[in-house]
């Protein structure tokens, strides 16, 4: 053994800082969660960004939607998840495989039943909408692998807080234009999907991070006792 500590999934630069960011994405999800509660039409938010009476978008930018909604349908998340896993084990370690099942899983389990909750449809009763789960899961997803790059690259706060929200921003709105796009969701239906991730990523990492040192400070006390 190296004794060299395990690298963490939130790293303490930014443990502030993106705590109150999840904080304050955690209420934004409540709030936009209450506004459309049961409701079935877009709102005046929405209406901003969309035309109800509109077509859907077309060739050639539908099938950069399509491509980019496959990302967050089973098979698309899965081969990401497989892919982002491996690398981890190749580079980071346990602990960082670990985060990013929980990191992902945890911001899909919490938008999936924020859906029921919540009860918002689009497209019929059978449709639900808010929050996003595409748009939650590929921004969880971003989140999870730009904080163990922060970790891994030993960043500072200014530019490993820049990296992690800039990630998050940029695969929200990629994944949130696509559903938009398609009329999968509405704008504020996106909006909560990425306040969603923005929420449970950070306390999730801290999770990890606080059960990952308790089982290696048992596993060092155990250690220590054989050694006696």
């Amino acid at each position: 053994m190296t004794g060299r500590p395990a690298p963490t999934a939130l790293p303490p630069s930014l443990r502030a800082w993106l705590g109150l960011v999840a904080v304050l994405a955690a209420l934004a999800v409540v709030a936009l969660g209450v506004l459309y509660a049961g409701h079935s039409e877009p709102g005046t938010v929405d209406r901003w960004f969309i035309d109800p009476t509109a077509d859907s978008v077309r060739p050639p930018w539908r099938r950069v939607a399509l491509a980019t909604d496959f990302l967050g349908e089973p098979a698309g998340s899965a081969t990401l998840v497989v892919a982002a896993v491996t690398g981890c084990l190749l580079v980071c370690g346990r602990r960082a495989a670990v985060f990013v099942v929980a990191g992902v899983g945890v911001t899909v389990v919490t938008a999936t039943l924020l859906k029921s909750l919540v009860g918002r449809t689009i497209h019929g009763a059978d449709n639900l909408s808010y929050p996003s789960g595409h748009t939650a899961f590929l921004t969880a997803l971003a989140l999870v692998v730009a904080l163990l790059a922060t970790g891994r690259l030993g960043l500072g706060r200014t530019a490993g807080l820049s990296l992690v929200l800039g990630a998050a921003l940029v695969a929200g709105a990629v994944m949130g234009w696509a559903q938009v796009a398609l009329g999968a969701h509405y704008p504020t239906d996106v909006l909560g999907g990425w306040c969603t991730a923005l929420a449970v990523v950070p306390a999730t990492a801290w999770l990890v991070d606080r059960t990952a040192d308790r089982l290696d400070g048992r596993r060092a006390d155990a250690d220590r006792s054989e050694r006696r």
